[in-house]
């Protein structure tokens, strides 16, 4: 073999990992509750967060100090309302836990003091953070509603007019409802929120939002108005199968508010809701959060929400019953409108149908913009795919609606006022959809530039980015993404059109991709407090988070429940933070309590479903089930560890059913599990199931099965998770590789072939398009392995957090170049590398206070900064 070589930086055979000039160290990305500059913090044990940039890179801090005070100058000055002292070591996550309780309504500051180097020190630019609402006893406003029974269609609608007499210093509204709120303030809306607040089981947890007011305000008389919607608090008689009609908390649609002015004299004035409160109803006549929205422009007020209205003959509020013990803020990122799609195409039908393309799959709803006659009706119907005829087709998303009279699945409604031009956007019901069929009563003239789409959902934010010389694993990659924030409206979604539900198996599966693409840790926290919430008496939890009271059925079963370990795990991998773990762990026990007591002779449970929309060949479910019932005591004895509570019994019970899956579904001559597929093989590696001494034989049985199946996969949503990953973690990347680039089915690429731009439900559509939704995410790990194989970005196991960061790249010889980008909590990696011939050139960027090891043809321990390995492939 010829003698290979190693240049970093510039010079051969040397390693230059920084500039040799002074070093500046920035404390940087500062964040209270893994947010910037809070305003609705509720907790009294906040944790504080931060990054280092530094001009050398390979910075690392020796100690930090926190210091908290209730304004400026006293941080300034040293008074101090908690303070860490000096603590050694580079943790850069904090949790406050000072004796003084933090008290509402209060604007705190801090700052970072850091130690590094031979004692230099670097303070951070002053932060702060603002407590909300922080107990249910603080309220002073009180739920209300009108006379209207839950069965009456209109939305009710609220204002209440009051008196600004002095200068204001600040302004902020605390609001929630059941299900969703339309703010406006004098007649403009203040905020960007859209179906707010999030979805919970409304009779146990609902979630508030803080909203600065203070530009919306002025002196003399002010008006704040609400429209409020039904979403899944108040769904209507049973348009859909999971049983939300029959919801324990359904009831009118309901809210409650509180406006808190600051004047600039210090005084304040507190506006609640009460009974006080005008009432009436108006355009919005119906929504369903399956249906859609019906509007009559006929029945608008004009005014209503502005100054200088006469209310007189509206109704007062009706006091509503509390909906729930627990009224606490959400901090989770809201739903906003985060992009706008004008169509691309448009065909006419004469001149009342016309169909829509808008050239991506999406969620949300479209602004319509049109002209006609009044009474005229527009039905607004959104669909993911088009007959032959260009016609809309709905059958592979309505086969669980049931219809109702003049309501239809995924249809909005709008009756014209006939005042020249008019526009139309709902705002309490959100669609699945590529295409939209208009139609009208009444002949229309419409063009391709009056529709646009809105896309909505939770507006994390974006952390990561992939790309690389196959333009079709780009597209994957895309579409990946895509359907994972379509399936993003404050629960994680199995579809975002049909069923709208928080599939537990969908989440977990999917946690890889979401965290390496997105900054997702308060809304999965937000989800794991639905779980919580989820959970009955006797221990167990449904198929579906939140839940009316379906699913929690057999058929489902543990792997499915899996969740409720997997991602409070995933977080702490991410991230190093242990609060959901902490949160979840009582759940945990009694969850594992359950299923002890349903457990067969033999230890173990067998019940629900595995490897759910798999191709050919079906593992058996009583194999995967037992599979993650052993996982789940794998993570419970991380658990236990981590709470200070005995893990021995759970690390006992671990093995004993490790043993029993490797005795019972385990061919120690032909080194196969189960019936031989592909998913049991991958499941065995992947969760640590596999004899050390028969790893190699069972990853090369594996390799084998998918080059013998012509690259094929043959497997359903627990091999769209595993086989990649065991195949390139024992050395066949190259066999991975080739099997994700296939373009003819079953593979991802068949869906790009086909023109989809998210992913499907199942690897072929179904003729009679049962269950064949073309936006599921549960097929997507695919894209996260394009980041830890291709790119190589991974956390080390032993130091989560990317406290050590791993850069393993397979250099695929099919690919010229691959670049990859994680905005980790300790700041950005980034793993890029191209081959020149028989040379592959590695860049990488590891953040400060964190080190990294480097694989190339060699393995490298390097501190932080950017770093240029350049070696010999191996032929």
């Amino acid at each position: 073999m010829t003698m290979k070589k190693l240049i970093t930086g510039i010079i051969a055979g040397f390693i230059i990992f920084a500039s040799c000039t002074d070093d500046t160290v920035t404390i940087s990305e500062m964040r209270c509750e893994y947010m910037e500059s809070p305003v609705n913090i509720d907790t009294q044990h906040p944790r504080f967060t931060w990054t280092y940039q530094s001009t050398k890179g390979d910075m690392m801090q020796d100690a930090f100090r926190l210091d908290i005070a209730t304004s400026g100058k006293a941080l300034e000055d040293g008074i101090h309302f908690w303070t860490t002292g000096r603590v050694t070591g580079n943790t850069s996550n904090v949790v406050y836990d000072g004796t003084d309780l933090l008290e509402p309504h209060t604007k705190y500051y801090w700052k970072i003091t850091s130690w590094y180097g031979s004692d230099q020190t670097v303070t951070s630019a002053v932060d702060s953070f603002e407590t909300a609402i922080m107990r249910h006893s603080d309220w002073n406003g009180q739920w209300i509603t009108d006379k209207h029974d839950k069965s009456f269609g209109p939305a009710p609608m609220f204002r209440k007019v009051f008196n600004i007499g002095k200068e204001i210093a600040s302004a902020k509204i605390y609001i929630s409802a059941a299900a969703y709120y339309k703010l406006y303030m004098n007649g403009e809306v203040p905020n960007s929120e859209k179906l707010d607040p999030g979805y919970t089981h409304y009779d146990k947890r609902n979630l508030y939002t803080t909203i600065d007011i203070t530009k919306s305000l002025h002196k003399g008389e002010n008006v704040v108005a609400t429209v409020l919607g039904n979403g899944f608090y108040n769904e209507d008689a049973p348009v859909a199968t999971w049983d939300f009609e029959k919801a324990r908390w359904r009831d009118r649609a309901k809210m409650i508010m509180e406006i808190h002015v600051e004047y600039t004299d210090g005084t304040t004035m507190i506006i609640p809701t009460d009974e006080t409160w005008k009432t009436s109803t108006g355009p919005h006549v119906y929504n369903n959060i399956y249906s859609g929205e019906t509007y009559d422009a006929r029945k608008e007020i004009p005014g209503w929400n502005k100054p200088g209205f006469d209310d007189g003959n509206w109704d007062n509020s009706v006091l509503a019953k509390v909906p729930s013990p627990l009224l606490v803020s959400q901090t989770m990122p809201p739903m906003r409108v985060t992009k706008e799609y004008p169509a691309v195409s448009m065909q006419a039908f004469g001149d009342t149908v016309f169909v829509f393309d808008m050239g991506i799959n999406l969620t949300g709803v479209c602004n319509i913009k049109l002209e006609g006659e009044k009474g005229t009706k527009i039905t607004l119907t959104h669909g993911e795919l088009k007959k032959d005829n260009g016609r809309i087709e709905m059958r592979n998303l309505d086969i669980y609606y049931k219809p109702m009279k003049d309501i239809e699945f995924q249809t909005d409604t709008y009756f014209m006022k006939g005042e020249g031009e008019e526009s139309f956007t709902p705002e309490f019901t959100y669609h699945g959809f590529q295409y939209v069929e208009v139609k009208s009563d009444r002949p229309v003239k419409l063009e391709k530039e009056d529709l646009t789409a809105y896309f909505i959902h939770t507006d994390v934010k974006k952390t990561g980015h992939f790309s690389c010389s196959n333009e079709l694993l780009n597209k994957i990659w895309l579409a990946t993404n895509q359907s994972y924030l379509c399936n993003l409206h404050s629960i994680p979604t199995d579809c975002p059109q049909r069923e709208k539900n928080g599939w537990t198996a969908d989440g977990h599966v999917a946690i890889d991709l979401a965290l390496l693409n997105f900054d997702g840790i308060k809304f999965y926290e937000k989800w794991m407090d639905d779980f919580v919430d989820n959970q009955r008496p006797e221990g167990n939890i449904s198929g579906i988070i939140p839940s009316s009271g379906w699913g929690y059925d057999d058929w489902i079963g543990p792997v499915w429940d899996a969740a409720l370990f997997i991602i409070p795990d995933a977080l702490e991998r991410y991230y190093g933070d242990t609060r959901a773990i902490h949160k979840i762990y009582n759940t945990c026990v009694n969850y594992l309590d359950y299923l002890k007591n349903r457990e067969n002779e033999e230890g173990t449970v067998t019940y629900g479903i595995g490897d759910w929309v798999y191709f050919d060949t079906q593992t058996p479910t009583e194999y995967t089930t037992t599979c993650f019932y052993y996982w789940d005591y794998v993570l419970m004895t991380h658990f236990a560890e981590i709470t200070g509570n005995p893990a021995e019994p759970y690390k006992k019970k671990a093995e004993y059913l490790r043993n029993l899956i490797n005795e019972k579904y385990f061919n120690p001559k032909t080194c196969l599990y189960a019936n031989g597929s592909q998913t049991a093989q991958a499941v065995a590696l992947a969760l640590g199931i596999v004899p050390s001494a028969d790893e190699v034989k069972v990853a090369e049985n594996l390799n084998k099965m998918i080059v013998e199946n012509n690259y094929h996969l043959d497997f359903g949503v627990l091999g769209s998770k595993y086989v990649p990953r065991m195949l390139s973690k024992y050395g066949y990347a190259e066999t991975a590789y080739k099997m994700a680039t296939q373009e003819t089915e079953p593979s991802w690429g068949n869906w790009i072939k086909l023109g989809f731009t998210t992913l499907a439900e199942t690897w072929v559509l179904s003729p009679e398009f049962r269950d064949a939704s073309v936006n599921h995410v549960f097929l997507g790990d695919i894209s996260a392995w394009m980041v830890n194989t291709l790119a190589g970005i991974n956390y080390d196991y032993e130091k989560r957090g990317f406290e050590k960061i791993i850069i393993k790249p397979d250099y695929i010889k099919d690919l010229s170049w691959v670049k990859g980008e994680y905005q980790s909590v300790k700041g950005m990696i980034k793993s890029e590398w191209r081959r020149n011939g028989d040379e592959i050139k590695l860049w990488v960027t590891i953040p400060a206070n964190t080190t990294a090891t480097i694989y190339t043809d060699q393995i490298k321990e390097i501190g932080g900064g950017n770093h240029e390995f350049i070696f010999k492939d191996k032929l």
